[in-house]
Order: structure tokens, then C-alpha cells, then sequence
């Protein structure tokens, strides 16, 4: 199969649409790549070493591509070979990472602990990513200050001191995966024991402790409420699988319940998408389990779910915000979907609207009039999940669908077009 391979500028992807040709059921199977939210931290944590190390499941996805490239600015090398993406640390520089390519994804912040841990010191330009809200790095600096940090930010950057950095006791104010994780990454090189707590409870946190293990850290307790840390000397060089893409796995799920249909998605942790499962059998959906295959099978049309709301892990993630919301919107009934996390995380109900969906916004808060059928339209991708969002109401809408803005969509969904064609669907990608 036909990879897209990236260059990392964008450039040569930024005038192409994806064109669907609506209205069929989604019958096949498709598989689940590796988590892009698991990868981006892992791949930040290999510079707490100076040695190689081999990450294997590798996705083909512009976010990636361009945290290698952030990677090569500290002077780690990267040689990709199909699946296994090879790391070399042994020439690891800290340099300061400007905002060139920081400001493309938030994901760079992930630098900054293992920067501190390993050198002491960072320079680091505020990250970007996609405009779904303000998404403060506050709890990040506030937590690295905790521990004997001096930052501090000038000119877009995070000048950050960490030589009296030491291992302590952190509260997180809000359960954030990002914090977390970045926490983890530097306490795991600081003399003594580091307790974490109010922490995110994630599976990509889970498989971020996995990683730091095989790596020879001391830690415990991801997926709970308290992560304990005992600070090692030095970390060595492994070999890594990374765990399923949860979100990538929920995305193909709501595409067959929206669209119909009976689908096996191979590759897929159900116990990682429980929520989302519990809400599709509340709704009639017909869901099988066996080891990491979920099979959905929707025949008519389903009715609402009374009320949605996104929450920290394990409850309804944010992620599939948009997804779901796209579900509801052709369900029979009312539904009441509230957005807890990011406050611009509707941009796709406008472009929904245009296909005649009926939804009206209130703040964080979006209630949806089910209405039995949407119609092809030329709609625009605002961010990665709501460019997921619009594939799916492009699928299910009668007639032609062109959506804008596909590198929103690359940057975690590795050629979805031919994973959506192997369940039936007509889609395909054109240059404007």
C-alpha cells in the first residue's frame, strides 16, 4: 500500500481537498495504526539518553514527520525504514528550538522536561498546533517552578534555568495529559523520589511509563491517581512498540454507526474506547469484542444520546468531540453535547450546518435536532478532529462532499482515504 510521505513543509499538500462521494453503508475491515498522541511523547523521551533507540509501528503522519525534524534541530539523527523509526542520541546538542517549527504543534512542549532533566537549561518557543483554544501551557510551568525551576518567558520564549531543579512532590491543578507527561520526563533523571499527583490517567500515559521502564527508569503508577518516581543516573537505548491509536480506533467506529453498515476494526483496545462503546450500545449499535478487534454493526437509524459531555480520561474524550457530535446530528431524537476542555473546539458545527445539519451553540455547549439526512457541500477543515468529523458527514451526506484543508487531517489519520475505501467508501483525494 501507497504511504503519503511528508516533507514537513506542507507546502506541497496545502491545495488538495478530499472529495467523497456520499450515502453508502461501510462494510470491510479496517486496521488501527499506532497512536500519534503516544508516539510524539515517546519520541521526546528518547533524548533523556544518549544512545539509539528503535521505536517500531511508526505512523506516517505530518506530526511525526515534524517532531523529527524539531528532534534534528537538538542533533538527534533519524533514519525511518518502513515501519521502525531509529533514533541517535549520541550527538544530542541543546540548542534552542525556535518558532519555525514549534509553532506547527503543540507537541514540541514535550521538550522541555526532557531538555531540563537532561541539560538543565531550555530554550523553547512557545508551541502552536490546531486552533481548538487558548490551550495554556501554564500548568507545565507551574509544575517545573515546584521543583526548583527558573522561568522565564520573554519574547514568545521559555528561558528556563532547571540547575536547582530536585526531586519533590507535584499537584497538578488539572489532571493534564501534557503536564504529566512532561513531568514524568524530567523527574525520571532527578536524585531522589518525585510524587506525582491529580495526574491524567491516559493509556498514552500508561505506554509512556512502559517506554521510560524498558529506558531503566524507576516508575510506577501511570493510569492511577499518583505516579511515583525514583531518579536513575542515566537512562539507556531500547527498542518500543507503541500502543493502538484510541482516537484513530473511535473515528472508524462513529464513521459506521453514522453511515451504517457492519465493519471489523483490527487493532483496537475496546477497554481503551469504553465510553465511547457504552454510549454506541445505549444506542442500539450492535458491538462485538474479541481481543483487539471491535465489530459494530448498525442497520437503521439510531436514536439520540440525551446528554454528552467531554472529561479526562476514562470518561468521553475530546477527541472524538467532533465525531460524535457529526453522529448525532443524523440520529433520530435531541441531544445535548457540552465541551468541557477546549473552548473553540466547535469549528466544525458551521461547515455541519452548511451540509443541514441543525445544531445551535451556547457556549461550551451544542445542542443538535437530529435530521434524517445531510447534503453534500464544499466544507473546510478547522483542525485535526474536526477534519475527521467532516470526512465521516461527507460520507454519510447524499451527493458530493469537498473538503479543504486536508494537512489538518494528516497530521494523525495515515492515509484515511484508502482505510476508508477498504469499508466501501468513494473517497479520494484531488489537487485543486
Amino acid at each position: 500500500m501507497y504511504v503519503k510521505q511528508f516533507d514537513l513543509t506542507y507546502n506541497d499538500y496545502m491545495e488538495e481537498t478530499i472529495f467523497i462521494n456520499g450515502g453508502r453503508k461501510l462494510v470491510g475491515e479496517v486496521s488501527v495504526n499506532a497512536s500519534k498522541n503516544a508516539f510524539l511523547p515517546i519520541m521526546a523521551g528518547c533524548i533523556l539518553c544518549d544512545e539509539q533507540v528503535c521505536l517500531k509501528n511508526y505512523v506516517h503522519i505530518s506530526d511525526l514527520a515534524l517532531m523529527r525534524e524539531i528532534l534534528g534541530q537538538l542533533n538527534v539523527s533519524s533514519v525511518l525504514s518502513g515501519r521502525e523509526l531509529v533514533l541517535d542520541m549520541s550527538k544530542l546538542q541543546n540548542n534552542k528550538l525556535s518558532h519555525v517549527l514549534t509553532q506547527k504543534m503543540r507537541a514540541s512542549i514535550f521538550l522541555l522536561g526532557p531538555m531540563l532533566a537532561r541539560f538543565r537549561s531550555a530554550v523553547i518557543a512557545y508551541p502552536g498546533g490546531c486552533k481548538i483554544g487558548t490551550r495554556p501551557i501554564d500548568i507545565h510551568i507551574k509544575s517545573f517552578k515546584s521543583l526548583g525551576a527558573k522561568i522565564i518567558e520573554k519574547h514568545g520564549y521559555l528561558f528556563c534555568n532547571g540547575e536547582n531543579l530536585k526531586a519533590g512532590e507535584v499537584t497538578l491543578d488539572f489532571p493534564s495529559v501534557g503536564a504529566t507527561e512532561s513531568l514524568m520526563m524530567c523527574c525520571v533523571l532527578l536524585k531522589g523520589r518525585s510524587v506525582l499527583k491529580n495526574v491524567a490517567k491516559e493509556p498514552e500515559i500508561v505506554d509512556l511509563e512502559k517506554f521510560l521502564q524498558k529506558m531503566g527508569a524507576k516508575i510506577s503508577g501511570a493510569g492511577g491517581d499518583c505516579i511515583v518516581i525514583d531518579g536513575v543516573d542515566k537512562l539507556h537505548g531500547c527498542d518500543f512498540s507503541v500502543m493502538p491509536d484510541r482516537v484513530v480506533a473511535g473515528t472508524y467506529i462513529l464513521a459506521v454507526a453514522t453511515c451504517g453498515g457492519d465493519a471489523l476494526i483490527d487493532g483496537a483496545i475496546a477497554e481503551h474506547n469504553e465510553t465511547l462503546l457504552a454510549f454506541l450500545r445505549q444506542s442500539a449499535c450492535n458491538i462485538d469484542i474479541e481481543h483487539d478487534k471491535i465489530r459494530i454493526r448498525v442497520g437503521n437509524r439510531l436514536p439520540s444520546i440525551d446528554k454528552i459531555q467531554t472529561m479526562p480520561y476514562p470518561h468521553f474524550p475530546t477527541d472524538l468531540q467532533s465525531q460524535m457530535l457529526v453522529l448525532q446530528s443524523v440520529c433520530k431524537g435531541n441531544c445535548v453535547l457540552k465541551e468541557n476542555l477546549f473552548e473553540s473546539r466547535f469549528g466544525i458545527v458551521p461547515e455541519l450546518i452548511k451540509m443541514g445539519a441543525n445544531i445551535v451553540l451556547n457556549g461550551n455547549t451544542a445542542y443538535i435536532q437530529g435530521v434524517e439526512d445531510l447534503f453534500g457541500a464544499d466544507v473546510f477543515a478547522t483542525d485535526l478532529r474536526a477534519g475527521a468529523g467532516l470526512i465521516i458527514a461527507g460520507l454519510k451526506a447524499e451527493g458530493y462532499t469537498t473538503i479543504h484543508n486536508p494537512f489538518y487531517i494528516d497530521r494523525g489519520y495515515e492515509d484515511i482515504e484508502q482505510k476508508l475505501r477498504y469499508l466501501g467508501a468513494e473517497i479520494k483525494r484531488r489537487e485543486i
